[in-house]
């Protein structure tokens, strides 16, 4: 069914829904929608089977969310449970317009007042509609539509429109302002009162009189209007307002005003004009305007003015009465001082000339020349001197002069020269416009004096320190010095000076300086004076490699003396030599541990020198280490090697001495290694390494077996073995000489691990001869043995 064309937001509405001649209605279902959303759903089940068509209703709340949405109904009848089908029909959908109109009035903003031929902006506000595009305002001011411009924001508008005012209006009108939405409208009514109010008229009787003239100002209005001129109102509303005056200097560019009142709906309204009156003068040149004396800084850039009153407006011209500068009046430039001076200044138009004398005085700021204050001046101690500087500048400006360092001491007047006189002084000139400053340095000569501490009287040069006689004279100007032996073997010899600055030009430092009696003489243009010196020479320490090898050897076991280390130098100088890194033991005897690397360090008065040395000690050869590989003896055909090793500086050269009949034995490169390939019976036995160099040689003995499967032992000392190898039945080991233990030793597992069993010495005590490794032996070839050798127990046991 129909819907209203708009429905109030918050108020109910009612949704019919009709589906005539529909049946059977048992099988009938109805359902009410909003868009596509169910609002309420009917099935009629349970009706007559020959009831036909159906009708549902539903009573639904307006919304703003309803505002444009669409409501339909949809019908279905249910034939399935009689072998039919589900049929389906909808009607056609219906849109529901919803609205919501505040109750309040709209807002009128408008003029309570309006002049014709004005224009005012009015406007017109009205909140809580919706929507608010539907909304439609009407503005007018009476019976003129003002064709608003609307502007939404929100549930808000307002509309805006410029209210124009004619000469037809004039009186009380009404400004409407109409809203309407949803056929509901809500209107607010404002009272405009449009007026008329031309401007007042001022007029002068002559824009422009001569001075002396009369003038007549009048001042009028509209039929409602009261005038006043000059603070003089008129009579009556309605009238003019008039003056007259006799036209002076004074009333020149003078501006007359006229206010006019109008009373509109209790509101006074006003309104002025005014008028200026020329008055025409000859030129005046006032003190003020044009000063009969001008002082004037140099330097910045100035506009210089001498203003005249005239009307018209004079013309001023100032020139020098000898006809010499002009002045450029009223343009930017520089004040120099040439532009200093008395001017005439003429002032003309065409009512009249005026003559004025001007004088200019440009100020500048003190300035000391060379010619007036000079930077430099000397004084002759003993004389007597003032010091002066004139300085230029206007006003003339006060110089003051004071040494660099005193508060206070201003120099004036005549001084009796002294040297404490010399040094720089600050003359300062002042005047209004600045100061400067110079600073003036004085200088006192006199003549020519030796001082002990700058000239000594005894004086020793050392050699190589690059020094040269120093002999500084107190003298101004600077003396020149010269010094001469007088006698002895320094006769006429000239004793070469350092110079006050060294510079490249100094004197070349001599390698060698007699000594003796010299004569200083220093002579300035002052006069000369003398002095004599004596002097003697010395030398810092020097150590080469004549005084002290960097090379130097010992041999162990020597009595321990001192390094061969000594100085060239004058006073002698003391010698002291310590290892690098190591303190220097006292000790009685040289050992291979003191070898290495010495610093000695020669010092006398005049420095020091150093030297590194460095120290090797020999020592006599011992064969440290014989060994047999492998340990355990050797099979006929078998290979074996023994390896001799020796300790000896300088290194020590290797022998050997083999068995009768061994051949094909083989050496190494150093003969440190012996090797035997494919041994032989004639192999088996007594096998010495000797270690020989300068200081001595010693000798080891191994005794090699060449036998079956069974372990053979090498013993050492003559007793020992015998006894060894008749309780070993053929048992032999091999001693490792750098590993022997302490302790006891199962021989058997010694054979096949090859552990090394040995004796520490040479041999098993007094009388022993050379054992399995042998015992040493001296240079000469004869056995040598321990004063206490250690015996070590071999316990045999069974396997």
């Amino acid at each position: 069914m129909p819907l209203p064309p708009w429905q109030p937001v918050g108020e109910n509405f009612t949704l019919s829904c009709r589906v005539p001649g529909a049946g059977p209605r048992a099988s009938l279902t109805l359902t009410l929608l909003r868009g596509a959303q169910e609002l309420i759903r009917r099935s009629f089940a349970g009706e007559p089977p020959r009831a036909r068509g159906a009708v549902l209703t539903a009573t639904v709340l307006a919304r703003r969310e309803d505002h444009g949405a669409n409501f339909s109904c949809r019908a279905e009848l249910d034939l399935r449970p009689h072998g039919l089908g589900l049929f389906e029909n909808s009607s056609a959908p219906r849109e529901l317009r919803t609205f919501s109109l505040s109750p309040d009035a709209p807002r009128l903003a408008a003029p309570r007042l309006l002049e014709v031929g004005s224009e005012r902006p009015v406007s017109c506000t009205l909140d809580g509609l919706f929507p608010a595009s539907e909304a439609r305002v009407y503005l007018a001011l009476g019976d003129q539509n003002l064709s608003p411009d609307v502007t939404l924001e929100g549930d808000a508008f307002v509309a805006t429109a410029t209210a124009t005012a004619s000469a037809e209006q004039e009186g009380a009108r009404q400004l409407v302002c109409n809203v309407t939405l949803g056929g509901e409208n809500r209107e607010t009514r404002e009272n405009v009162t449009i007026y008329s109010f031309p401007a007042p008229l001022l007029t002068l009787s002559e824009p422009s009189v001569s001075e002396g003239q009369m003038v007549t100002v009048t001042c009028a209005a509209g039929a409602q209007a009261l005038v006043t001129l000059e603070g003089v109102p008129a009579a009556v509303p309605g009238q003019p307002a008039q003056l007259q005056l006799n036209a002076t200097e004074n009333d020149d560019r003078r501006s007359f005003f006229c206010d006019a009142t109008l009373d509109v709906d209790g509101e006074t309204l006003i309104k002025n004009r005014s008028a200026e009156l020329r008055v025409l003068y000859a030129p005046r040149l006032d003190d003020s305007d044009c000063p009969r004396s001008w002082t004037w800084p140099e330097g910045p850039e100035q506009t210089l003015r001498c203003e005249a009153r005239g009307n018209p407006e004079p013309s001023v011209h100032c020139a020098r009465s000898d006809g010499g500068a002009v002045l450029a009046l009223g343009l930017l430039g520089p004040v120099t001082r040439a532009l200093s001076g008395t001017y005439r200044c003429k002032a003309a138009n065409d009512q009249g000339e005026a003559v004025k004398d001007v004088t200019l005085t440009v100020e500048y700021a003190p300035a000391l020349d060379s010619v007036g204050c000079p930077e430099r001046i000397t004084w002759l101690e003993g004389t007597e001197a003032s010091l002066s500087c004139v300085a230029h500048g206007v006003p003339p400006p006060d110089v003051i002069c004071v040494r660099s360092g005193e508060l206070g001491a201003v120099i004036e007047g005549l001084l009796r020269v002294a040297r404490e006189h010399a040094g720089t002084y600050r003359c300062e000139a002042t005047n209004p416009r600045g100061s400067a400053a110079k600073n003036v340095a004085v200088t006192v000569e006199y003549g020519p004096r030796f001082e002990e501490p700058s000239c000594p009287s005894n004086w020793t040069w050392v050699e190589g320190s690059g020094r040269l006689f120093s002999c500084e004279v107190d003298g101004k100007p600077q003396p020149s010095v010269k010094c001469v032996g007088s006698g002895g073997a320094t006769e006429g010899v000239l004793l070469p000076l350092a110079p006050p600055d060294p510079s490249p030009r100094a004197p070349r430092i001599p390698r060698v300086l007699a000594p003796g009696i010299y004569v200083c003489n220093a002579t300035n243009r002052h006069g000369s004076v003398a002095k004599t010196v004596v002097v003697s020479a010395e030398s810092p320490p020097e150590m080469d490699e004549s005084t002290c090898p960097s090379h130097q050897t010992w041999l162990e076991g020597a009595e321990a003396s001192a390094l061969a280390c000594a100085a060239r130098g004058r006073p002698s100088p003391g010698v002291r030599c310590s290892r690098e890194g190591i303190p220097w033991p006292e000790q009685q005897r040289v050992s291979r541990e003191d070898a290495g690397t010495y610093h000695c360090v020669a010092t006398n008065a005049h420095g020091t020198d150093s030297r590194t040395v460095t120290v090797g000690v020999e020592y006599r050869p011992v064969v440290a280490e014989l060994a047999a590989s492998p340990p355990g003896g050797v099979r006929p055909g078998g290979n074996f090697t023994l390896t001799c090793r020796a300790e000896a500086w300088p290194p020590a050269q290797i022998s050997w001495r083999a068995p009768p009949g061994a051949l094909n034995i083989g050496l190494s490169s150093n003969n440190s290694t012996l090797s035997v390939a494919g041994a032989m019976g004639s192999h088996g036995g007594e096998y010495e390494c000797a270690a020989t160099n300068a200081h001595g040689r010693h000798a080891r003995r191994i005794t090699v077996r060449v036998a079956g499967p069974w372990l053979w032992v090498a013993v050492g000392g003559a007793a020992g073995g015998a006894a060894l190898l008749a309780a070993g039945a053929g048992l032999a080991f091999y001693v490792q000489s750098t590993a022997c233990k302490k302790g006891e030793y199962n021989v058997q597992e010694a054979e096949s691990s090859g552990e090394a069993v040995c004796l520490n010495g040479a041999g098993g005590g007094a009388g022993g001869a050379a054992g399995a490794e042998g015992g040493p032996e001296a240079a000469g070839g004869a056995a040598e043995s321990p004063a206490e050798g250690e015996v070590f127990a071999i316990q045999l046991t069974s396997a």
